[in-house]
């Protein structure tokens, strides 16, 4: 089933957010809090700034059709990637599709290499793979989203009361007949209460954005950018729901005032409550938001009751591990396991916004014996999912108690974005025991005593297997220096980790 990206707050239930941005010359951090636990968090820095949003004039440097796809020069470290149906399918403002691309039509009928292309990133470079692009542009604003190769008008599917549904639609109907525009829009959830003066407003704005990207796109070289999206900063105040937004704080004087101006001109009723932070202590320490950070690169992720979560993100998918842990329960073993699953259920949703966890998610539940249970655990799960303003869809839950979720992944994952693979394990997350080792350097010197002739060897390895060297491997050395009739020196290197080693002739 599909998650909708925002679900109302239960009756009763008063949320609170608040957004914190800090900023430094070398990157931008923003924190999302919902009642005062981090919800989300976006980096942005300076040396590898993100660029999903931005338009490209791009040349078309070899087209697979095989792949149905072409790699696009626009002027990156590597080529992006564009797909047949991103030319051709349309998607609207929830990424549901419109038109669906003719399955007849072959990308050599749509671009051809050498051919200059108007494209938009819709992903980020990620790993080894170049950017994703689409031909289909989009260009957001407070209250609207262009798109300019688009006939379609619709209203965003989070706005569901009807009445307000056709009035917007009505209105932008209105407009475009009115000034014989063409392309399609979108309302933004943002939209819903927005004025017909400030709906014209965007509309104004955002057709003559399009005209500068045409202008440029006309006057510049392939490949070279014509549109750049918004700071992060700006970004996010452009973009947010704002009904449950209590503060944006900004720790930077300057940012402040840029944010509140732009504020200012497009959403005058949310200027007050945009904040300059003036403190001493670090804005992120202020709300604990830097130790949630930490704990989002951590594999484990301990719960109240006891029990705790093993997330585990690899190339291909995540895999999310729930275990009882010290949680014993006050009733039987069932009712531990459900209340297990069912807080697990509740703080994963939690963790895959924080730690912006995208693709296939593996999730292994406790094995539950009551079919209840299994529903109630699934309706949290999807419950808080629905909180996601990513895209989601979760699967049943299996007999084994899998269940598959899917995120739309746009750009890195926190641990991707703050860590690199260990040099000592090369990301395996385990290394060879000095035992292992030992063996290594043992079978080295059989195959150098087979190869040259010498009269010693000097094995140079770390602290740990020199240790195991002259203990408890001590008599098979002195065996294999019995065996070859050479002499073996050891000498540590601090350098060296437990995996390294060198056995050199002498």
């Amino acid at each position: 089933m599909s998650v909708n990206d925002h679900t109302p707050a239960s009756p009763g239930r008063l949320i609170r957010e608040e957004i914190l941005i800090n900023i430094t010359p070398q990157e931008t951090r923003v924190a999302m809090l919902e009642n005062g636990m981090l919800q989300e968090v976006h980096i942005e820095r300076v040396k590898s700034k993100g660029i999903v949003g931005n338009i490209y004039l791009g040349k078309v440097v070899r087209v697979l059709p095989g792949m149905q796809a072409a790699f696009v020069e626009i002027g990156l470290e590597r080529t992006a990637f564009l797909h047949a149906r991103d030319l051709v399918t349309q998607h609207d403002a929830e990424g549901i599709v419109l038109q669906q691309m003719d399955q007849d039509i072959q990308i050599n009928s749509l671009v051809t290499e050498g051919q200059n292309i108007l494209v938009q990133v819709v992903k980020d470079p990620m790993g080894s793979k170049g950017a994703r692009l689409t031909g289909q542009i989009s260009i957001p604003s407070r209250n609207l989203v262009y798109l300019p190769n688009s006939d379609y008008v619709g209203i965003s599917q989070r706005i569901q009361d009807e009445d307000s549904r056709e009035t917007l639609l009505t209105q932008i109907n209105e407009l475009r007949s009115s000034r014989c525009i063409n392309g399609g829009f979108i309302v933004r959830t943002a939209g819903e209460k927005a004025t017909v003066e400030e709906i014209r407003a965007d509309l104004e704005f955002l057709l003559r954005l399009w005209q500068r990207v045409k202008q440029r796109e006309k006057s510049q070289l392939a490949p070279s950018i014509v549109h750049e999206d918004l700071p992060l900063a700006m970004r996010m105040v452009r973009d947010l729901t704002w009904q449950n937004v209590e503060k944006i704080r900004i720790d930077s004087r300057e940012t402040f005032d840029m944010v509140s101006n732009f504020a200012r001109e497009l959403m005058p009723d949310t200027f007050e409550r945009i904040e300059h932070y003036p403190g001493e202590r670090p804005i992120f320490d202020l709300y604990a938001v830097e130790d949630e950070i930490q704990k989002a690169l951590q594999t484990k992720v301990p719960l109240k009751s006891g029990g705790y979560l093993i997330i585990d993100q690899t190339e291909a998918m995540t895999t999310v591990d729930i275990n009882t842990g010290s949680f014993v329960g006050k009733r039987n073993l069932e009712e531990t396991i459900f209340k297990t699953n069912l807080e697990a259920a509740s703080a994963l949703a939690r963790q895959l916004r924080v730690r912006n966890i995208g693709g296939i998610i593996i999730i292994d539940f406790i094995d539950m014996a009551v079919e209840d249970h299994v529903k109630q655990v699934m309706r949290t799960l999807e419950r808080e999912l629905e909180k996601d303003k990513t895209k989601t869809q979760v699967s049943a839950m299996s007999s084994l108690g899998l269940v598959e979720v899917t995120r739309k992944r746009t750009s890195e994952s926190l641990e991707r974005l703050l860590t690199e693979p260990c040099p000592s394990c090369a990301g395996r997350g385990t290394q060879k025991t000095p035992e292992t080792t030992c063996y290594e350097i043992f079978r080295e010197i059989i195959r150098e005593a087979r190869e040259f002739d010498t009269e010693k060897y000097l094995v140079i390895a770390s602290q740990p297997v020199i240790d195991l060297l002259l203990d408890e491997e001590s008599t098979g050395l002195a065996d294999l220096q019995d065996f070859i009739n050479k002499s073996i020196h050891l000498q540590v290197e601090p350098t060296f980790t437990q995996e390294q080693f060198d056995v050199v002739l002498m």
